[in-house]
């Protein structure tokens, strides 16, 4: 297999993975429809962000290491888990809160553009398991001697990825319509999301309390 089929291939395969629902899509389409595109696309570049980070970690490695020490990705986990119920805490809290518009009628924004990519980021490195499905990729697809030039395109080729995908999920939840049926169904969605990104983070620490026992 030549490098730019390896590259294609990971591509391919990283891409059907960012668009595998999780998280992360709760996140960027809450925040897209609760405050603005803009925000929606702020918490996309975070999700890039995060996304060379874990393929960077790949292409040094560093992800193999964190397979040998069990204990650490134990621990990645169960931070992770924490902070994903930490999250869905937030969000059930403020279901019952009512959405505010500004003069232009969308909705206004209880979050900075910064928190907004902030949000998107903590939440992509907060599950250790993506570091191990980028190693998994990468193990399976990299050729023993892959040229340099590959290395250093798969990051911000990743990054594209990931911030493209969730910037197309941005672009759908801010739409009118969809904030119509938000401002509609406000307490519903936001207890769904809620519900949805907290049994996320629990399953996480099930998982690494399981795995520890």
């Amino acid at each position: 297999m030549t490098a730019l089929a390896v590259l294609l291939s990971i591509l391919a395969a990283i891409s059907i993975g960012a668009m595998s629902p999780g998280p992360s899509f709760v996140l960027v389409s809450r925040i897209s429809i609760a405050s603005s595109r803009t925000h929606g696309l702020a918490s996309a570049l975070g999700m890039g962000v995060g996304g060379a980070f874990f393929a960077a970690l790949a292409v040094l490695g560093l992800t193999a290491l964190l397979m040998q020490f069990e204990w650490l990705y134990l621990l990645l986990k169960l931070l992770g888990g924490a902070y994903l119920i930490y999250i869905a805490i937030r969000i059930w809290r403020g279901a019952s809160q009512p959405l505010v518009l500004s003069d232009t009628g969308g909705p206004k924004s209880g979050i900075s553009v910064s928190r907004a990519f902030l949000l998107g980021l903590i939440t992509q490195l907060s599950n250790p398991k993506t570091s191990i499905v980028y190693a998994s990729i990468f193990a399976a697809l990299m050729p023993p001697a892959p040229p340099l030039w590959l290395l250093f395109a798969l990051p911000p080729m990743l990054f594209c990825i990931e911030a493209g995908w969730y910037a197309v999920v941005a672009f759908v939840f801010s739409g009118s319509r969809a904030r119509q049926i938000y401002a509609r169904l406000k307490l519903w969605i936001d207890r769904g999301a809620g519900a949805v990104m907290g049994a996320l983070g629990l399953k996480l620490m099930v998982e690494a309390i399981k795995a520890k026992a």
